[in-house]
């Protein structure tokens, strides 16, 4: 229980700053960041405070796998995890496809479909379910090919007139997908990377288990998050593979604005390597200091993930929606804040108003483990 609870914490911390990053897409929508950011007109405050997000899909993915070997353990059933990932990652594709489109877009019938992490995560939810029967140290190789190896792939491009089209867009490469005349899908979260992060935190996960002494489980991820962010200053520095090449600016802001600058879609090697190392300090961190009265708030909001992020989005829809009522567009064809650092008191704002709500759900979810659907949530 005590580890699961340094799980929910580094979860809820994800959510956090997911959280800022969706308040920037809501109300600075006028100040566009492009993938990758142009670090020669963006504010320094606004870059990292995107940067800082970074953190959250390959966190949140990583933990999924982890969970998921967990979740199978508590069963001693490799079959229950299979299964439970199958219907979950269906469900999660459904509701991207419905209640988190409509929740960014209020198109219905929608013109416009964005396929973003929790497509993602279903997919990857899919495909984990059937490479979960590989042996453990075959399935960690895989996961690590694929993400060491993915970005060797990026130079492929496919017409649209080709066949292969649609599963390059969905696998790979971020694209445009027409279908008919009346509809166009995004495909923001390529997946391909995201199998190789759920991958390898599936396999991370027999530490957890009671078999494992957590000063070795504490030891494992210190080495192993420092060697990923060595890894990634190293590789960086060499500028020869991993992702776009970053450059030496004006001055020390500029070129490190640059060296930070990686790309999440698809997320290259050299992204997951820096958040996947940070994660794994953190989630040592949060083991450590989990008595913390302060940090248990974190796992309340990381116990319950799927509610927290349909809540927050359409808090978020109808606030803006209040916002252009009462002020009207203030910033061209969107009204926003004036200064990034509103962005970050929005951000505690709705975390203390939204608190209750988070408590309450997690309250009720504890007490009802026998009703199916709360495990989805």
């Amino acid at each position: 229980m005590q580890r699961l609870l340094s799980i929910d914490m580094l979860r809820g911390l994800v959510i956090m700053i997911m959280l800022l990053d969706h308040v920037r897409e809501t109300f600075y929508l006028h100040h566009q960041m492009s993938d990758p950011v142009d670090v020669s007109q963006v504010e320094p405050g606004l870059f990292f405070s995107r940067v800082l997000a970074h953190i959250c899909a390959p966190v949140f993915v990583f933990l999924t796998g982890l969970s998921a070997f967990l979740y199978g353990q508590k069963y001693q059933s490799k079959y229950m995890a299979a299964n439970f990932l199958l219907k979950r990652g269906i469900f999660l594709i459904i509701l991207e496809l419905t209640l988190v489109n409509f929740a960014w877009t209020f198109q219905f019938p929608p013109t416009t479909l964005y396929l973003q992490v929790i497509w993602a995560i279903g997919i990857s939810m899919i495909a984990l379910a059937g490479l979960l029967y590989l042996p453990r140290g075959l399935l960690f190789i895989v996961g690590m090919v694929i993400i060491l190896g993915h970005n060797l792939l990026d130079s492929i491009h496919v017409q649209s007139s080709s066949s292969w089209y649609i599963p390059w867009a969905i696998i790979h490469e971020k694209n445009w997908i027409e279908i008919g005349g009346s509809l166009r899908i995004r495909t923001t979260y390529p997946v391909l990377p995201w199998i190789g992060v759920i991958a390898i935190g599936y396999t991370f996960g027999p530490w957890f288990t009671k078999t494992t002494v957590a000063a070795v489980r504490q030891y494992r991820l210190k080495l192993i998050g420092w060697s990923a962010i060595v890894f990634f200053i190293v590789l960086r520095f060499m500028n020869i593979y991993g992702d776009k090449p970053y450059s030496v600016g004006n001055n020390f802001l500029e070129t490190s604005m640059s060296f930070f600058n990686i790309t999440k879609y698809p997320p290259s090697l050299l992204f997951i390597s820096l958040t996947l190392g940070v994660g794994l300090l953190l989630l040592r961190l949060f083991e450590r200091h989990q008595d913390s009265k302060y940090l248990k708030y974190l796992a309340i909001f990381g116990s319950v993930p799927m509610f927290f992020y349909l809540l927050h989005l359409y808090v978020l829809k109808f606030l803006y929606l209040g916002a252009v009522a009462l002020f009207g567009k203030n910033q061209g064809d969107y009204f926003g804040f004036a200064h990034w650092w509103s962005i970050w008191i929005c951000t505690i704002i709705l975390l203390v108003a939204l608190y209750p709500l988070v408590l309450a759900f997690s309250r009720y979810k504890a007490n009802n483990k026998d009703i199916t659907w709360l495990k989805y949530f």
